[in-house]
């Protein structure tokens, strides 16, 4: 899944790894069996892309963690979640 987001008042781009590195690490910490970076816009003051991984021997429960790592960002009243999009990998890709 890919985040892509607004971030509130920032002006440099010191000050927004001081915005994103921590929302890395709480999505981390809330749910550990997935991988998060961020993956681009990297060169732009006020926007992130926030990559999320999942590996599951369901679909269902990747969708039901993607779901929840995507509340859990949206929820954050210092950033806007500008859209979020989800894509299944399955075995025959």
């Amino acid at each position: 899944m890919t985040l892509d987001i607004l971030l509130g008042d920032v002006h440099s781009l010191k000050q927004k790894r001081g915005v994103v590195r921590p929302l890395v690490a709480e999505v981390q910490r809330r749910f550990p069996s997935v991988a998060v970076a961020e993956t681009g816009h990297l060169d732009l003051h006020r926007r992130a892309e926030i990559g999320i991984a999942v590996v599951s021997a369901s679909a269902g429960n990747c969708g039901e963690v993607m779901d929840a790592c995507e509340r859990l960002v949206a929820y954050r009243p210092d950033i806007e979640l500008l859209s979020a999009r989800q894509r299944l990998y399955n075995d025959e890709d």
